[in-house]
């Protein structure tokens, strides 16, 4: 039984999480697949109450849910080796996009802080639209 979980137990888990084949994805059969490669058998709770762990698998079980897991397999090695490179090219693509996300908000951060906005006013709702007003 885990209690705590490193950062390498959760980069793990999340890889399993992410690498998962079955039709159906459960805390349990997480657990199961975790203890070999963690070296303990962590709980569904302490899983659960890991923000990344849970994101990985609210993203899995979302994608299953999409896709009925169907993998379309390629006909030859020259295909699946096209289709390799294409993916792998579109993930640093994504993963460039998203750092200069992160970079961003972390100028508007700044400036939030510099010109003494507050947490809650950058938290607000954006105003409802009023369908039925006519002008």
């Amino acid at each position: 039984m885990a209690k705590h979980l490193t950062q390498t137990d959760v980069e793990a888990i999340i890889s399993i999480i992410y690498a998962w084949k079955d039709e159906k994805l459960t805390w349990e059969g997480i657990c199961e697949a975790s203890e070999p490669i963690i070296g303990k058998n962590p709980t569904r709770q302490s899983l659960n109450a890991n923000k990344l762990i849970k994101e990985a698998y609210s993203s899995k079980k979302s994608t299953i849910k999409m896709s009925g897991i169907v993998v379309s397999k390629p006909s030859n090695l020259n295909m699946a080796s096209d289709r390799i490179g294409r993916l792998q090219s579109e993930i640093e693509n994504l993963k460039r996009k998203n750092s200069a996300l992160l970079e961003q908000f972390v100028i508007w951060q700044y400036n939030a802080y510099k010109y003494g906005m507050k947490e809650y006013q950058l938290n607000e709702p954006l105003p409802r639209i009023d369908r039925e007003r006519t002008e």
